[in-house]
């Protein structure tokens, strides 16, 4: 006869794939990382992942990124990097996309941030 498995602490392991997540994220912060990619080098269910995620970080993986992203973007903003630039450094498709990312986190626009004026 087997011998019972004590159950698992389930807080443990959500700690541990979301830790192992974000370190993921971190590192790959201007090219980002997918999900399914994450999910292989885990060992893990994407949705999975997801659940861990939040329910250690109360936030979803990808609004994780997009913070991350945001923050990193006001400091080279500050360093008087022009936007544009900013954007394709941070892994944004264009300056419009790290626009509208920007002002719904920080409350105005990248180039306001900054104390300039927009560059086209």
């Amino acid at each position: 006869m087997d011998a019972l498995q004590p159950p698992r602490t389930p807080g443990r392991e959500a700690n541990r794939l979301a830790a192992a997540l974000r370190e993921l994220l971190d590192a790959r912060l201007p090219t980002g990382l997918s999900l399914r990619e994450a999910a292989a080098v885990l060992h893990a269910h994407p949705t999975h992942l997801i659940r861990c995620f939040k329910q250690t970080y109360g936030l979803p993986p990808h609004t994780y990124l997009t913070g991350k992203r945001i923050e990193r973007a006001r400091g080279l903003l500050l360093d008087g990097r022009r936007p544009a630039e900013v954007a394709t450094a941070l892994g944004f498709h264009d300056q419009s996309h790290l626009n509208r990312h920007f002002t719904r986190h920080v409350g105005t626009s990248p180039a306001r941030y900054a104390g300039t004026t927009p560059t086209r």
